[in-house]
């Protein structure tokens, strides 16, 4: 063997047992207890991402374990506290997609509208974080109502709703403003027929009157404004309807 060759052998061997030495550096299987413990230190101490990558540990070196389990949804909980909330909804749909019929589901999919929930954005911005958290607590509400998540679950659907309502009238109003009714009369029809539990469906009622009047669909007008006051019969809205369908100006 030539001298060339013998190097060859020689530093390809140096490279294989670097490469095992840093395999076996990499893992270095650990009590399970020792690993959730140091994770829940992590945790405890605000370092969330090392947190979720401690838990991630437990479930990889002990899958088949009592602590696995737990680590699972403590992994989500703790890319959660780290505002990680892909991870964290990755995380928790794992644990709902392995264990269905687990009893902390109901918490898991509640977390998951968490996640949703708090990157829901202002009325101007797109709303797809919005439709998701609406969704993932309506899924808590409807299969899991008797668990403790259903009540705020149900709170934070009807913010949501109000929120969504909030945008139709953003919209509405502004369409409305330019004078392109038939636009805003669509956009206030959908708040009274999907949000009239919120206060905008007040408002959307009273603007149907105007932009009804403004098209001179009269009837249409005091057909809305029949709704308006028999289920909002003391709204200050009304009052403004009422005065328009009688050729009352405005106070202001």
């Amino acid at each position: 063997m030539n001298t060339f060759c013998q190097r060859f052998v020689f530093l390809s061997s140096v490279f294989f047992l670097a490469a095992c030495q840093e395999s076996n550096d990499e893992y270095v299987e650990r009590p399970v207890e020792e690993l959730y413990t140091e994770a829940m230190n992590r945790l405890n101490s605000g370092s969330f991402s090392k947190a979720a990558e401690g838990f991630a540990e437990v479930e990889r070196q002990h899958p088949y374990s009592n602590w696995a389990l737990r680590a699972q949804l403590m992994s989500g909980f703790a890319y959660y506290q780290a505002k990680k909330y892909d991870e964290a909804i990755e995380s928790f749909s794992v644990f709902i997609g392995l264990h269905p019929m687990h009893k902390d589901v109901p918490y898991a999919q509640y977390m998951i509208g968490i996640c949703y929930y708090e990157q829901v954005p202002i009325t101007e911005r797109d709303q797809r974080s919005t439709e998701k958290a609406l969704l993932a607590f309506k899924e808590v509400v409807d299969r899991y109502p008797n668990s403790p998540y259903a009540k705020d679950a149900k709170i934070k659907m009807d913010f949501i709703h109000d929120h969504l309502a909030g945008k139709e009238m953003d919209v509405g109003r502004y369409y409305q403003s330019q004078g392109n009714y038939l636009a805003a009369v669509n956009r206030f029809k959908i708040v009274v027929a999907q949000y009239q539990t919120t206060n905008h469906a007040q408002e959307a009622l009273h603007r149907l009157v105007e932009c009804y009047l403004s098209l001179g669909l009269v009837d249409q007008a005091k057909a809305a404004a029949a709704v308006l006051g028999h289920n909002y019969p003391g709204s200050p809205w009304y009052q403004e309807s009422y005065n328009l369908l009688n050729g009352k100006k405005k106070d202001h």
